[in-house]
């Protein structure tokens, strides 16, 4: 049963089926040996807690038990690392990005009613994202920050208790502040005061999250200045990758100054879904009398970060009208190609759900749940390289390019 567990939490798809179990588990053993050999989980990066939960039936109070189970976890790897609880203050992470921190987790003396879930949870984290998410919090600390972190895109401190966000549709939105001052242009390279207006904004609390990325010499090596404003596709890509998001923002702020003082913002805003393309638009903001530097940026950032929110909540509500499903095979020849199609298709904002019907060495049979037309959906597809080809009754997904020998 843990090993199920496990299974599933990897895939990150509702195994609808219990019949596909078996056949789930048999190639799962087989492929994931290297999978988990290869992610770090070390006695220091691992800890293990009882978790009890009640709520309205024995999956959800599993459900409400897992995710508090990994944020106490995560607290008390964290504590162990830092050698006391008091010395590191916490970033506030939400559910998923506890989630990402996970490499695998296991489940020992399960008891069950219909309404109540009590287990211990052994959490295995990624080394990694731990040893990044203690050297922001000290970095935090160092600056004399007690709530947020220009570091973490303004995410506030993180919480321990039995709290779910409740909502598996949230979208991250990646942006990229880009400044033209005249005499540069800078992204994470400092001054960058557009990017700071940016790293002092609260946390989105909406379906729709726009998140500034950390900065860091992984950051820098994926993306820069100049590469964000000519749109290069996989550097655009990998930065959208790292942070979890459905979509990179690239927001390029030219300044319009009057001697010493900063009297506009003309603001090229692009959004790229996969690192195409897939919107764009310009506005100019004008200081007002007596405003500051910091209050005029820091003003334009908010609205700028109002319409990017906006945008994709007109795109959901231009295709609410239409509701579908399609029962879809995909081919693949390990199950690191399962996930890599599994994430693209979960990145299009269309898509609502994806339910794995059954997975064995050749294909994997999926339901996807969309809104929209089914042209509308290979467009979506197209555009994270995936194509859907066939027809009623079987439908297949593969990647672009790919010549299907089944």
């Amino acid at each position: 049963m843990a090993l199920r567990r496990l299974m599933t939490a990897i895939a990150g798809t509702r195994l609808s089926r219990p019949c596909t179990y078996g056949a789930f588990l048999l190639f799962a053993v087989v492929m994931l040996v290297g999978f988990a050999r290869a992610e770090d989980s070390d006695a220091p990066y691992s800890a293990t807690v009882k978790v009890d939960a009640t709520a309205d039936s024995t999956a959800a109070a599993r459900e409400l038990a897992r995710i508090d189970g990994q944020r106490r976890a995560l607290t008390a790897v964290v504590d162990r690392l830092s050698g006391s609880p008091d010395t590191v203050k916490l970033p506030k992470l939400d559910d998923k990005a506890i989630t990402d921190m996970v490499a695998s987790f296991e489940v020992a003396n399960e008891r069950m009613s219909a309404v109540r879930y009590v287990a211990d949870y052994t959490f295995h984290f990624r080394q990694s994202k731990i040893r990044r998410l203690v050297r922001v919090a000290d970095t935090a600390l160092t600056e004399g920050e007690t709530k947020t972190t220009s570091e973490t895109g303004g995410k506030t401190a993180m919480e321990g208790g039995a709290k779910t966000s409740g909502d598996g549709g949230n979208r991250s939105i990646v942006i990229l502040p880009v400044y033209d001052d005249g005499a540069s242009l800078a992204l994470w390279d400092d001054p960058n005061e557009w990017r700071a207006a940016w790293a002092q904004r609260p946390a989105d609390a909406g379906p729709t999250r726009v998140t500034l990325p950390l900065g860091d010499a992984k950051d820098l090596t994926l993306i820069d200045a100049e590469k964000a404003r000519s749109g290069a596709s996989e550097a655009l890509s990998a930065i959208a990758q790292r942070n979890g998001a459905s979509e990179t923002v690239v927001a390029l702020a030219t300044a319009q100054r009057q001697g010493d003082n900063l009297n506009g913002l003309k603001v090229s805003i692009k959004r790229y879904r996969s690192g195409r393309l897939a919107d764009t638009q310009e506005k100019s903001f004008d200081a007002s009398s007596g405003e500051s530097e910091v209050d005029f940026l820091r003003r334009v950032a908010d609205a700028v970060a109002a319409d990017v929110e906006k945008g994709s909540r007109n795109v959901a509500a231009s295709r609410a009208d239409q509701q579908a499903s399609l029962t879809i095979t995909v081919p693949i020849s390990s199950l690191g190609e399962w996930l890599q199609v599994r994430d693209r298709l979960a990145s299009i904002t269309s898509v609502r759900k994806i339910d794995l019907l059954s997975l064995n060495r050749q294909e994997a049979r999926i339901e996807v749940n969309y809104v929209g037309s089914q042209d509308q959906l290979k467009s979506s597809l197209s555009a994270v390289s995936l194509d859907l080809a066939g027809g009623d009754p079987v439908w297949r997904i593969q990647p672009a390019g790919a010549t299907s020998a089944r």
